[in-house]
């Protein structure tokens, strides 16, 4: 059964790193993936998840980290939106 990022925000731990809303070093655990390298890697012009794991040389494994890269790509164009104006 596949989970919508809502259905796996609300299914997970409270203790887990990628909780909603929670700073974390690592966006991806199971690769090694820190925040910084998903941000470049949409500076880079990655615009889904599948192209950030591409840009790192990796792939998703677990994918709890897929939620967390949708709402970073999703906050830049929103950015990039605004400044556009």
């Amino acid at each position: 059964m596949q989970m919508s990022c809502k259905n796996l925000t609300a299914s997970l731990d409270e203790n887990d790193t990628h909780s909603a809303g929670r700073s974390v070093l690592y966006v991806c655990n199971c690769n090694g993936i820190r925040e910084r390298e998903v941000r470049a890697a949409i500076d880079a012009g990655a615009s889904r998840p599948a192209e950030v794991f591409r840009a790192r040389g990796c792939q998703a494994q677990c994918a709890k980290c897929v939620c967390e890269m949708r709402q970073m790509i999703a906050e830049t164009r929103e950015t990039l939106r605004y400044a556009a104006e």
